[in-house]
């Protein structure tokens, strides 16, 4: 028997998101594992804000909303708030009910700043962290350092002489889009700079490939795992992804005697030495000339499993990259870029964690 439209829709209808979201959904254990995450990091809200005055956008709403964006490759928050109007499974993750009012975007603009002021989404991240030793999953005896370029929110046309005054240049063919022609012209660090971002570098991933204004990416893991457990972004440089490592080295807590696993790029001796100065032991990828490890380093068995280990952190990259939304970064500067990325790896983590069969309680 054939069905029939209906035209008119119910005057009463008691539903709420909850109720429309599988039991099986995968956002149900990343939700929960939120959660109780933050509500660990309560007293730091407590201080962010005053006790007067209007109420705000809860800092819990702000930050899931960023989780959603990394989880589901949204672009934009514009486009996350327009989501928010009709996706119910975005409501029940925010605690939106079925008649509550959608934030404008322009609230993440207004508190990004006081975000990053108090290292909310670090804390985030060690919250998160804390919870999966609580559950075995992280111990603190084997690691595995790694960096990666993100590129910058900036046009090269935009990579500019630092010297350069506003009557330098040639009128434009298009004010909306200038032709610009670099034949010939030498283009540094040292002496250019970027109008869009100044704080993005040119930057390429290896020889004979095209350099980018890029920032770059640092991610420390834990080899059990792979969890990542820290995460920064600098300026791209030629020495910022050893120095970025020996800090993240320097905070993470870990047992006498803990390695680390790296790439070819860290077999160089002030990084070695370094390690071993915190009392860590560089379980790195050696040069076949000029290594700074030796046989007491790689004669062992567990350097072997430290190389066959490290190759987990191009997953969270490649996560990082491809889902996270970090191939290119939606913000200028490096402060706002490390914030969107370590939101970015806390989603990383809760999805992972929830996958491995983490519950809160």
């Amino acid at each position: 028997m054939r069905g029939h439209e209906t035209k008119q829709s119910s005057m009463l209808c008691l539903v709420s998101p909850a109720d429309r979201v599988p039991s099986d959904h995968p956002l149900r254990g990343i939700k929960q594992l939120a959660d109780e995450a933050l509500a660990r990091l309560s007293p730091v809200f407590d201080e962010m804000y005053s006790e007067v005055g209007r109420p705000s956008i809860p800092p819990e709403t702000l930050l899931k909303s960023t989780l959603l964006m990394a989880l589901h490759s949204i672009r934009s928050e514009r486009q996350l708030c327009e989501q928010l109007e009709y996706n119910l499974l975005f409501r029940w993750f925010l605690d939106l009910d079925m008649l509550d009012s959608v934030f404008v975007p322009t609230v993440f603009s207004k508190n990004r700043d006081r975000l990053m002021e108090h290292q909310v989404a670090t804390l985030f991240l060690f919250e998160v962290v804390e919870m999966a030793k609580e559950a075995g999953l992280v111990s603190s005896e084997h690691f595995t350092v790694d960096g990666t370029l993100i590129e910058a929110w900036a046009s090269l046309k935009s990579f500019r002489p630092k010297n350069e005054k506003p009557g330098d240049r040639d009128p434009p063919d298009d004010p909306g889009n200038p032709t610009v022609n670099f034949h010939g012209k030498k283009r540094k660090n040292e002496t250019h700079a970027s109008t869009t971002d100044p704080e993005a570098r040119l930057a390429r991933k290896g020889p004979g490939k095209e350099a980018k204004l890029s920032f770059h990416g640092h991610a420390l893991m834990e080899n059990r795992t792979g969890l990542l457990v820290d995460i920064r972004v600098t300026e791209a440089n030629g020495r910022c992804e050893r120095e970025a490592a020996l800090k993240m080295l320097e905070v993470v807590e870990r047992k006498t005697g803990a390695t680390v696993g790296a790439d070819k790029g860290y077999d160089v001796a002030n990084f070695v030495a370094g390690c071993r100065e915190i009392g860590i032991t560089p379980h790195i990828a050696a040069k076949k000339k000029h290594s700074a490890l030796d046989g007491r380093t790689t004669r062992h068995r567990g350097y072997a499993v430290s190389q066959k280990k490290r190759k987990l952190v191009e997953e969270i990259f490649g996560w990082l990259k491809t889902i996270g939304g970090m191939a290119k970064s939606r913000h200028r500067g490096i402060a706002r870029t490390e914030l969107a990325a370590t939101i970015a790896g806390v989603a990383y983590n809760l999805l992972r964690m929830s996958r491995l069969g983490v519950v809160v309680g």
